[in-house]
């Protein structure tokens, strides 16, 4: 009987042996190469925009995770904290196999709940030469659907500061996770700079300005994805014998982003391209084609980070003055003055920003020109420092002109 006991714990001490040493294998065997966050409504890879919503904290511990050893129990941490910060009801791991021996793909399936409620303040910048601009928005969520009103006053992305009312339907589930429907209805008062004021025509300025559109996107696969449809301007000029004008247009647009990793570096490659025609057709008091186009690539090592953005656009024919390019902002051109640049901006415009970052220190150089067909283009520089962690930002920029150097400083959250 002493004999048969001893067999069994000798027996049950190798099995639980081999049992730790399989895991142990298993963990110490595969790196993980890629990471993915999906909730149904959106789906997002690391790393990628789209994980905004999440805290700069649990973003950068999930991006850690790729070219590290696979780890169950670090799994299980980012699940809770994930679920804790979403909300969630629950949120599982898998694993899938990698696309090269030896990796896996990890993908967090998250499953929110049916009905939630969110306040976030997606802008809060304050820029030396525009002052302060902001949005403030609450989104009531059911299943795949969402709806959002939110206030915003900003004077950094148009050439007017646009204060007033946003509202955004969503539909993330069109039938399909592949097809998806926005509707946004937006209702703005315009205020004017002094120095656009003096040269703009009367007839171009407007005081408020109303948009209502419908946009279909379709996604073919998690890197890439396309969509269409119109946008309806109303604009009440400002004049005492004022009327309104109309810049309906349709609108199509195309966004590329992909990552990838070898064993010590993280590349991402982004690229999108936005597309407006202002029609007669649709009953738009404005005929005219507005093409823009962004490429940016950032290389990844460690706390190293290199990254080069180029930003292109061409306005042809007769468009309002919001859709005319502008540099001279707090992504483009940082430290100079859009209103010195032109004061209406131009119908031609390119912009390449480089930066450099490792962990929160931030160095970056811009330079760009804006300017209208037919004339020649001026090319200016800025080049700044700052810290930068997550959306939070803090920087001086300083605009290149022969005999002075004018500092100004960036500090707030943007997306």
């Amino acid at each position: 009987m002493k004999s048969v006991w001893l067999g069994g714990l000798i027996c049950a001490s190798l099995l639980a042996a081999g049992t730790t040493d399989s895991e142990t294998n298993i963990n110490t065997r595969y790196t993980v190469e890629d990471v993915q966050v999906s909730t149904g409504a959106w789906t997002a890879r690391v790393p990628s925009e789209n994980l905004q919503k999440l805290s700069s904290g649990l973003r950068k511990d999930i991006l850690s995770l790729i070219g590290e050893k696979f780890s169950p129990v670090a799994l299980d941490n980012l699940a809770h904290r994930l679920r804790r910060e979403l909300h969630a009801r629950t949120v599982d791991h898998r694993i899938l196999r990698g696309r090269t021996p030896e990796y896996v793909q990890v993908v967090f399936d998250v499953r929110l709940n049916p009905t939630r409620f969110d306040v976030a303040v997606p802008k809060f910048l304050y820029q030396g030469e525009q002052g302060w601009s902001g949005t403030v928005e609450g989104t009531a969520a059911v299943k795949q659907q969402g709806f959002t009103l939110g206030l915003v006053s900003d004077g950094d992305v148009l050439i007017e500061r646009y204060t007033g009312v946003e509202g955004r339907y969503e539909d993330a589930h069109l039938g399909t996770d592949r097809l998806r429907f926005d509707l946004e209805v937006d209702r703005y008062h315009e205020k004017w700079n002094d120095a656009t004021l003096a040269v703009a025509p009367a007839d171009q300025l407007y005081r408020t300005r109303q948009n209502v559109q419908p946009m279909l996107t379709f996604i073919p696969s998690r890197q890439l994805s396309f969509s269409v449809g119109t946008s309806f301007e109303q604009m009440q000029e400002i004049e005492p014998t004022a009327h309104s004008l109309a810049a309906n247009s349709v609108a199509a647009g195309a966004r590329y982003q992909h990552g990838f990793e070898g064993s010590d570096f993280l590349q991402d490659v982004e690229g999108d391209y936005s597309l407006r025609a202002g029609m007669r057709s649709l009953g738009s008091d404005f005929a005219y084609t507005r093409q823009r186009w962004r490429m940016r690539y950032s290389l990844t090592h460690g706390k190293h980070t290199v990254a080069d953005e180029l930003t292109g656009g061409i306005l042809l024919g007769n468009a309002p003055l919001f859709e005319r390019f502008v540099l001279g902002d707090s992504r483009s051109l940082r430290g100079w003055n859009k209103y010195d640049i032109d004061p209406i901006g131009g119908n031609r415009m390119v912009n390449n920003s480089v930066e450099y970052r490792y962990g929160a220190f931030e160095l970056f150089y811009d330079t760009g020109a804006v300017w209208n067909s037919g004339a020649s283009a001026v090319a200016r520089n800025s080049l700044g420092t700052g810290l930068r962690e997550g959306l939070f930002s803090l920087a001086v920029a300083f605009p290149v002109r022969e005999g002075r150097m004018d500092p100004v400083f960036m500090l707030g959250m943007n997306y």
